[in-house]
């Protein structure tokens, strides 16, 4: 049952075409394995989801089957085994959801989320000498 409320909750979510799809939480993590593997079948998919998480190989073809349909993957299906790559870039995904939690979460203030992300995380020295850098090209382009 609870199978069958989360695929039709999943297809009602597909949207009309010219409309920018986010990636439900399911969707995000699928997405993560096809970043880091660049394409992968769905058993490559589900055994890369069951590491950190108890997940069902049919749920995991149908999710990856409504993102084919939701065009945030692209599947070939010229074998018996169906291969899925990434429809949509992890930069571009990420960039909308901060857009979005900056929007929501932080009233548009791009700075009070970075002042939040530096105060609930330890930077480390690289971390810290990329912020320096970031900081540096921006005053460079004003």
């Amino acid at each position: 049952m609870e199978l069958l409320l989360i695929l039709l909750y999943e297809r009602n979510r597909i949207m009309e075409k010219g409309k920018v799809i986010k990636p439900t939480e399911g969707e995000l993590q699928i997405l993560t394995v096809l970043w880091e593997k660049e394409h992968a079948s769905v058993r490559t998919v589900y055994e890369e989801l069951s590491k950190t998480k108890e997940s069902g190989y049919t749920t995991t073809l149908k999710l990856m089957q409504i993102m084919y349909e939701k065009k945030l993957v692209t599947r070939d299906s010229s074998s018996k085994t169906h291969i899925y790559k990434p429809a949509v870039s992890k930069e571009k995904t990420q960039k909308q959801f901060l857009n979005k939690m900056i929007s929501s979460l932080f009233a548009g203030s791009s700075t009070d989320l970075v002042l939040q992300a530096l105060g609930a995380h330890d930077a480390s020295e690289a971390e810290l000498e990329k912020i320096e850098s970031l900081i540096a090209e921006l005053k460079s382009k004003k």
